[in-house]
């Protein structure tokens, strides 16, 4: 595929940052329809949406320096080349970075939050499956070997030496699953937003349905650097997928207790 998305003289676009990053700025425009859609105040959700992109940004920028600090105390130029790492436990980390910012931030300007969290639902995983399209580029999160039609084999060195993508050899395109599953998923929630019953509804299928993909498409991942637990029946992003699913649950059948009460 494709790692490096552009290059202008010794300077490098890598695709991944460069579609993650269209995938962000595509879902600030849709929070802002959303939120008109949801009853929240536009400006608050913008600001919001850059707080937690920020402090997701310093958060993994800041793990990534913690885990390399020898190697850039003999090399500082090699902090320049920090964002073209991309690995499960970023991500998470951006995520509790992002959403712990967001919260507090919420909590300040006294932003409902299930209606917030419903605005935002449709947004995320529209940037989710740019990110994806990235990952798939760029050869990160790369799939198991593959004997289908569809599979796609990677040849650029950069995509070894930046994501340790194995070369030559057919593997799951599982990048494009799961940008295809988080696309549809933010047409749903879109659609379902104005007539959503209670807030909150939205964020929780938007658990629930992220959960389950997460899940379903870590069965066609490699494993390697994903973690295991439960002597190797779970890796890491199936264990938080399944939080997802259940956190998702347990706001809809709360909501569910409000009506019928």
């Amino acid at each position: 595929m494709h790692p490096v998305l552009l290059a202008i003289g010794s300077i490098l676009i890598p695709a991944y940052g460069a579609l993650a990053a269209l995938g962000v700025l595509l879902a600030l425009f849709l929070a802002q329809r959303t939120a008109r859609i949801a009853g929240v105040d536009t400006g608050h959700v913008w600001n919001l949406c850059i707080v937690a992109l920020f402090a997701a940004l310093l958060g993994q920028r800041l793990l990534l320096v913690a885990l390399n600090w020898n190697d850039l105390l003999r090399h500082p130029s090699w902090v320049l080349g920090l964002g073209m790492v991309h690995h499960p436990l970023l991500g998470a980390v951006g995520a509790l970075a992002g959403v712990g910012s967001a919260l507090l931030y919420a909590r300040w300007k006294r932003l409902p939050l299930g209606t917030t969290a419903d605005a935002l639902a449709a947004p995320i995983a529209l940037g989710l499956a740019f990110e994806q399209i990235g990952a798939l580029l760029a050869g990160s999160g790369y799939g198991t070997d593959a004997d289908v039609r569809w599979a796609v084999t990677y040849t650029n060195p950069l995509a070894a030496r930046w994501s340790g993508t194995p070369l030559g050899i057919p593997l799951h395109p599982v990048q494009a699953y799961a940008a295809l599953a988080f696309l549809t998923l933010s047409a749903f929630l879109l659609a379902v937003l104005p007539a959503r019953r209670q807030e909150g509804d939205v964020a929780g299928l938007f658990l629930l349905a992220t959960g389950m993909a997460i899940f379903i498409m870590e069965l066609w991942r490699d494993p390697v650097g994903r973690g295991t637990m439960l002597g190797g029946a779970l890796d890491g992003p199936q264990v938080a997928a399944v939080l997802f699913v259940l956190a998702g649950g347990l706001v809809l059948l709360e909501h569910k207790g409000l009506v019928e009460g």
